[in-house]
C-alpha cells in the first residue's frame, strides 16, 4: 500500500527535524541530563514539527539506549511505542475528546504506573479544542503529577489555551521553516524517491508551502504523478496556478486601466484550468510585496516572498502609489474571503478585476483616499496635459459641442481659452496667486500697508511651497481660498472658511512661510491666519496672471460635465 511522503519521511530523531534547532537542541540536553519537565506545550503553525517532536520525545525518555539525546529506534521500547503496541504512550486528539468526562477518565488512569516503559506519556494534539470544564479537570494533575507521568500538549492557537495551563508547562514555540531549508529537504526526499526535481520547482514548492514542511511534501507528492522532470511549469500545471509572469502581466494591465485586457487574461487562464481562488491569492501576494517594498524600501527586502525579479518589481512599483496598493489589497482580500459563499466564483473574480481597473467604482474610504492621493500628486508636481485625463477617457469618442465655433474642432476641450475675469470699476484687480495689488497706476508697484513693495512676495512664497505640502498646496494656490497680505512685518493669511484655516494653519506650514518671507524681505516676518476678506488697498491695473495648473484641473472638470459619451 502506498504511503504518503509526509508520513513516510517523518523525522525519527531530533537531528532529522528541519528548521527547529532552537527546540531540538534543548530537548536533547534535557534527555541527556535527565532534567525533564512533567508537561510541555508545543505551539506553532501547521506542518512545523510539533507532533513529530512530541513522538520523538516520548521515545527518547523511554529509550533503553539513547544516543546523544536521540532515541535509538531499535530497542523494544522505541519499536513498541512507534508501532503502537505499548499502551503507556497514548496520542489523543482533543478535537474528538474534548469533554470533561474523557479528561476525568484520563486523569484517573494516569495515576497508575506504566507497565512496559519508564514514563507514561500523553500526547494531546490540538489541545485548544478542550472545553472549559475539561481544562479545569486537567489542572490538578498538571499541577501535582506523579513522577512517572508526562504530558505533551500541542496547539496551533495558543491564545485559546488558558493561562493556568500555560503556566504549568514548558512552552516551546515552533517557527515557520525557511524556504531554503524546505527546498533542501524536498531535494533530498526527491533523490531518495527517484524523482527528478529541478531547482526552480523545489523553490516554488517551498514558497507555496508557507513555512510548513508537511504541506511541501504533500505538494511534491501531488506533482510527482508525471514521468517527466518536476520543474516550475510542471508544478504550476499540477496545482492549477497562473505563474509569476502571468500574474505580473495581469497586474500591469490593472495599473494601466486596461479592463478588457485584464478580463481576457482571466478568461484565458480560467479556460486553461486555473482556479480563480489561487489566481487571486497570487495577485494578492504580489500586491502585498509591492506595498512592503514601497513602505519599507530599505528594510523590507527580507519580508518579500522572493518570487519576482528586481526589474519586474521596479516596473510594477512605478505604476502604483501606497494608498492605491492598500485599496487594491483590501478589495482582493475581501473577494477571496467571499469566494467560499459565492454562487459563481468566476463572476466574482471578474467583478474584482473591474473594480481594480476602475478605481472610481470603489466607493469605500480606501478607494476615495487612493483617488485623492493621485490628485494631490498631480497638483504637487504640476498636471501634464497628457496625464490629466486617464487613457481610457482620452480614447472614448466625444460628441462635439454646438458652441465650438470659437475654437478649433481638434483642440481638446480642456485647452479651450477661458474668458477673462470681469473687472469691477473702482476695485483693485488681484493676481491669481497673490492678494496684494500687482501694479498701481503709473507703472510702479502698489504700496503695501507697511510701505514696502511686496507685489511679488506672495506668489514667490507659494512657489516655494510646491512639493513640500501636497495636501495644503491646493489651498494656498487658490486665490478664492487663501490670500496673503504683508503688513508691519506680519504676513496675514486671509482664508475663506475655518476648514481652510485648519488646513493651512499648521505649525510646519507657518514656520516654512515665515522662513521664506524673512529670506525674501530681509527682516523677521511673523505669520498669522484669519478668516475673512483682506482689506482693500489702492486701485491697481490688471497684470497678466501666471499659468496655474489647478485651473487646468478645474476647467477639465467643467468640460467633462458637457461631454456626452457615445454608446
Amino acid at each position: 500500500m502506498y504511503q504518503a511522503l509526509y508520513r513516510k519521511w517523518r523525522p525519527r530523531t531530533f537531528d532529522d527535524v528541519v528548521g527547529q534547532s532552537h527546540i531540538t537542541d534543548t530537548l536533547k540536553r534535557q534527555v541527556e541530563t535527565g532534567r525533564l519537565s512533567h508537561a510541555y506545550l508545543f505551539t506553532g503553525t501547521r506542518g512545523t514539527g510539533k507532533t513529530t517532536c512530541a513522538k520523538i520525545l516520548s521515545r527518547a525518555v523511554n529509550c533503553e539506549h539513547p544516543v546523544n539525546g536521540n532515541p535509538c529506534n531499535q530497542c523494544p521500547s522505541c519499536l513498541g511505542i512507534e508501532n503502537g503496541s505499548i499502551l503507556d504512550v497514548l496520542e489523543l486528539d482533543a478535537a474528538s475528546n474534548n469533554g470533561v468526562d474523557q479528561v476525568r477518565a484520563l486523569r484517573d488512569e494516569a495515576v497508575y504506573t506504566p507497565a512496559a516503559v519508564r514514563k507514561r506519556v500523553y500526547i494531546v494534539d490540538e489541545v485548544h479544542m478542550l472545553s472549559t470544564a475539561a481544562f479545569n479537570a486537567l489542572l490538578k494533575i498538571l499541577e501535582e503529577p506523579p513522577a512517572h507521568l508526562m504530558f505533551i500538549l500541542a496547539t496551533t492557537e495558543l491564545h485559546k489555551v488558558p493561562a493556568t495551563i500555560k503556566s504549568r508547562c514548558q512552552q516551546f514555540s515552533f517557527k515557520r521553516i525557511l524556504p531554503g531549508d524546505i527546498a533542501a529537504r524536498l531535494a533530498y526526499v526527491a533523490r531518495q524517491e527517484g524523482l527528478e526535481l529541478r531547482g526552480e520547482g523545489a523553490e516554488l514548492l517551498a514558497r507555496l508551502a508557507d513555512g510548513g514542511l508537511r504541506d511541501a511534501l504533500s505538494l511534491l507528492d501531488q506533482c510527482a504523478t508525471s514521468n517527466g522532470p518536476i520543474d516550475e511549469k510542471q508544478v504550476l500545471d499540477a496545482l492549477g496556478l497562473a505563474g509569476n509572469l502571468e500574474t505580473a502581466r495581469l497586474l500591469e494591465q490593472i495599473g494601466s486601466g486596461e479592463t478588457g485586457s485584464a478580463l481576457e487574461t482571466l478568461a484565458r487562464l480560467y479556460g486553461a484550468g486555473k482556479e480563480v481562488g489561487s489566481l487571486l491569492n497570487e495577485l494578492s501576494a504580489l500586491v502585498r510585496d509591492l506595498l512592503v517594498r514601497k513602505t519599507a524600501p530599505k528594510g523590507g527586502a527580507a519580508l518579500l516572498t522572493g518570487g519576482y525579479d528586481e526589474t519586474t518589481m521596479r516596473k510594477l512599483s512605478n505604476l502604483f502609489q501606497i494608498p492605491r496598493l492598500a485599496q487594491m489589497l483590501g478589495v482582493i482580500q475581501t473577494t477571496i474571503a467571499d469566494l467560499s459563499r459565492s454562487g459563481n466564483r468566476r463572476t466574482d473574480a471578474e467583478l474584482c478585476l473591474i473594480r481594480l481597473c476602475e478605481p472610481v467604482l470603489d466607493e469605500s474610504m480606501a478607494g476615495i483616499n487612493a483617488r485623492l492621493s493621485r490628485v494631490e500628486e498631480l497638483l504637487a508636481g504640476g498636471i501634464p496635459t497628457a496625464c490629466a485625463v486617464p487613457p481610457a477617457v482620452q480614447n472614448k469618442p466625444r460628441q462635439k459641442q454646438t458652441s465650438s465655433s470659437d475654437r478649433h474642432d481638434d483642440r481638446p476641450p480642456w485647452e479651450e481659452e477661458r474668458p477673462p475675469l470681469p473687472e469691477e470699476p473702482g476695485e483693485p484687480v488681484i493676481n491669481e496667486m497673490m492678494s496684494t495689488p500687482v501694479q498701481a497706476e503709473g507703472g510702479e508697484p502698489a504700496p503695501t500697508p507697511d510701505g514696502g513693495a511686496s507685489g511679488d512676495l506672495w506668489p514667490g512664497l507659494v512657489a516655494g511651497l510646491r512639493g513640500k505640502f501636497p495636501a495644503v498646496y491646493p489651498f494656498l494656490s487658490n486665490p478664492s481660498a487663501v490670500q496673503g497680505l504683508l503688513e508691519d512685518s506680519v504676513l496675514t493669511l486671509w482664508v475663506d472658511t475655518d476648514f481652510t484655516k485648519n488646513m493651512v494653519g499648521t505649525a510646519s506650514v507657518l514656520e516654512t512661510l515665515e522662513k521664506l518671507a524673512s529670506e525674501q524681505t530681509g527682516r523677521s516676518i511673523r505669520c498669522v491666519v484669519k478668516v475673512g476678506t483682506p482689506p482693500r488697498t489702492a486701485p491697481a491695473v490688471q497684470q497678466p496672471a501666471e499659468h496655474d495648473n489647478l485651473d487646468d484641473l478645474l476647467a477639465l472638470g467643467q468640460q467633462f460635465d458637457n461631454i456626452i459619451i457615445e454608446e
